[in-house]
């Protein structure tokens, strides 16, 4: 079986390439690498230094004739898109458009798009369900939308077949503080190197943070499982940014050196996810707790801080 991956060179994309090049599958990445590693790239893997916007897609689909497609490539900064809409739309919404049209035209089994469920439903009072209202209040969330109705527009027209999974908060092995964003690795990372880390606002800001392993094996099932539409992967459980600073405190036994600055733009105050769908369709659920998680964060931060 030949897959496809979008941002394979990036977090969670490179995390599922290995795991799908462990079972025994064919792996293709597209990456531009403006913010992917290379050296992130599994070696049995067959790369394209390929932006998602450019005409070469079509191309590297008619020779390579992937079986399913992961689209994680994505501009994936909530304060760049404020900062510069039209360049966020260009990424979010008509990259993943052309990806999304070029699946269709060659018959591709399944497209499995990461989108977003921390940005997408704005500030919630309990749980959000895939059938909530949307209230995005950022550039980033309005376009992952956008790219969202994409794929349901070309299931109706050419009967494309899709899984979303809106993720919640992703964290652990491979998330460094040189990325663009990404809370627990950014403090982790900080707490290492005995750097003092900004809290924007006063701390009491909420996520749904789901582990890295827990992630790849939902998009592993997404795949799998005969089932599309749109699906929440979280832990369901709401955690803010002074918990995470508990947590990597424990995690270290150290205090951990932070300031408090102004709130940002377009970042909402509470996220959490209700996953009932995931966990009765795809027979998902997350495993991984916090503490085992800022765990292996730590473990991985601290193996790589010298190199």
């Amino acid at each position: 079986m030949k897959i496809l991956i979008t941002g394979g060179a990036g977090f969670i994309g490179s995390s599922l390439a290995d795991a799908l090049i462990e079972k025994g599958d064919d792996v293709v990445i597209v990456d531009n690498l403006v913010t992917g590693k290379k050296e992130y790239i599994n070696s049995q893997a067959k790369f394209y230094e390929v932006d998602i916007c450019s005409t070469e897609i079509e191309d590297i689909f008619a020779k390579e004739k992937p079986d399913y497609v992961f689209h994680f490539a994505a501009q994936i900064d909530v304060r760049k898109s404020v900062d510069d809409p039209v360049f966020d739309n260009k990424v979010n919404a008509l990259g993943s458009l052309n990806i999304f049209q070029t699946s269709a035209k060659n018959k591709v089994k399944k497209v499995i798009f990461a989108s977003t469920g921390g940005a997408l439903y704005g500030d919630v009072e309990s749980p959000a369900k895939e059938e909530d209202l949307i209230e995005p209040l950022s550039p980033y969330a309005i376009h992952k939308y956008t790219a969202e109705r994409y794929l349901e527009f070309l299931k109706e027209v050419h009967g494309l077949n899709y899984a979303v999974l809106r993720l919640a908060n992703v964290y652990g092995i491979r998330q460094y503080k040189g990325g663009e964003c990404g809370v627990i690795g950014i403090f982790t990372s900080n707490a290492v190197e005995k750097k003092q880390s900004i809290i924007y606002g006063d701390g009491s800001k909420t996520r749904d943070y789901v582990y890295i392993s827990d992630v790849v094996n939902a998009f592993i099932l997404a795949m799998k499982k005969d089932c599309s539409g749109v699906f929440n992967i979280g832990t369901e459980k709401e955690t803010s940014v002074l918990d995470i600073v508990k947590a990597i405190e424990n995690t270290t036994k150290e205090k951990f050196d932070y300031k408090c600055e102004n709130d940002r733009p377009g970042e909402v105050k509470r996220s959490v996810l209700c996953c009932q769908n995931a966990h009765d369709l795809l027979g998902w659920k997350a495993e991984v707790d916090l503490k085992e998680g800022a765990q292996k964060t730590l473990k991985w931060i601290e193996s790589i801080k010298n190199i």
